[in-house]
């Protein structure tokens, strides 16, 4: 018998409430690599609404307004998720009198998305113009992101005075982001037997020093534009062995380096280097931070039209891709960030409405 396939899920509503358009596209799983059916969705929501100009690359979609206004605003969210645990499809549950809508990407993104996409289709008339941007591969490495694909090949579409990306921030607005670094160190030895070490040199033995300095290691809180950026370093995976009876010749520890957005890609390797000077050491991943930007007027006027407390965002976030392009980037949506991720990641409901308040109320000038 031929295998059977997923049945497809229902066409999206943008005219449902937010918090029923956020259900809806939770319950389509999106998991990074796969999100062509809900991208498929999206898609076919915004080509609805005759205002808006539609491109497609790969799983992103942009919708623009046109309507010659002074100022462009780029909002943005992306429609992966980390894989699914048991957290999908979602449910609603109450807990002390607050209602909670539970499930993967209830936090970690789609609450974002969802308001994203019901005001794209309703808001014919915005005040300035918008460009509208639902991307793929967030959640994996950077070489993937949908954003930085889009950015190199349609640089044009980045155009704008401002960027809002709609990471959860528990409704405040968190400006600019830490950077990223992530470097591999490596230990190198002399094979033996087991049996007689002291003909050997264990490699693994050899990182001890540098699991010492990172657990003694106190990070800093660094101070930018008025925004108090804490930093972190962690051991995030060790690897190195031979067999059970062999004294291992080599060893790799992996280590992540979150930095304050007043450092560069070149100054967070150099305090590695100078950290652990006598490992052989391989730059894995590495992305910028972004300055907070909030020192813009027209940034300050979002603020006070939506009434957020200006924070800073100790994760990286895609905000860097805009800041790199000179925008200003924030980043403003409903949920828990300390939730993202977790098997019991739930965003709570009237978070969703008031993020749709506070941006419809901007978008509009009311």
């Amino acid at each position: 018998m031929p295998a059977e396939t997923a049945p497809t899920p229902p066409a999206l509503d943008p005219t449902a409430d937010s918090v029923a358009l956020t259900r809806a596209i939770c319950d389509i799983p999106s998991v990074s690599g796969d999100e062509t059916v809900l991208a498929d969705l999206v898609e076919q929501a915004l080509a609805a609404a005759s205002h808006l100009d539609l491109h497609r690359d790969g799983d992103t979609i942009v919708a623009r307004t046109n309507l010659g206004r002074e100022r462009r605003v780029v909002i943005a969210g992306h429609l992966d998720t980390v894989p699914i645990n048991g957290n999908v499809p979602t449910r609603f549950e109450t807990d002390g009198g607050v209602e909670y809508l539970w499930g993967r990407g209830t936090t970690d993104m789609k609450g974002g998305v969802a308001v994203a996409l019901k005001l794209a289709v309703e808001l014919a008339e915005p005040v300035y113009d918008v460009t509208w941007m639902f991307y793929d591969h967030e959640e994996v490495q950077a070489d993937l992101n949908g954003l930085k694909r889009l950015s190199e090949r349609r640089p044009d579409l980045f155009e704008a005075d401002f960027a809002i990306l709609g990471e959860s921030s528990n409704g405040q607005v968190e400006g600019g982001c830490n950077g990223t670094l992530r470097v591999e160190l490596r230990a190198t030895g002399t094979r033996s037997h087991t049996s007689r070490p002291w003909m050997g040199v264990n490699a693994i033995h050899a990182l001890a020093p540098a699991l010492e300095r990172l657990a003694a290691f106190e990070a800093e809180t660094v101070e930018v534009e008025g925004l108090a950026y804490r930093e972190g370093l962690s051991a995030v995976g060790v690897r190195g062995g031979v067999a059970g009876n062999v004294v291992p010749d080599e060893a790799v520890l992996t280590v992540n380096y979150r930095f304050a957005p007043s450092r560069s890609i070149d100054d967070a390797v150099a305090a590695m280097r100078a950290l652990f000077p006598e490992y052989e050491l391989t730059v894995t991943d590495a992305s910028a931070g972004a300055r907070p930007g909030l020192d813009d007027p027209f940034v300050q006027g979002f603020l006070a039209s939506v009434g957020a407390e200006a924070r800073p965002k100790y994760g990286w976030t895609d905000v860097a891709r805009f800041s790199a392009l000179g925008v200003p980037a924030v980043n403003y949506g409903p949920g828990d960030p300390s939730l993202a991720h977790t098997d019991d990641e739930r965003v709570r409901v009237d978070a969703i409405v008031a993020c749709e308040v506070g941006l419809r109320s901007w978008l509009t000038g009311a």
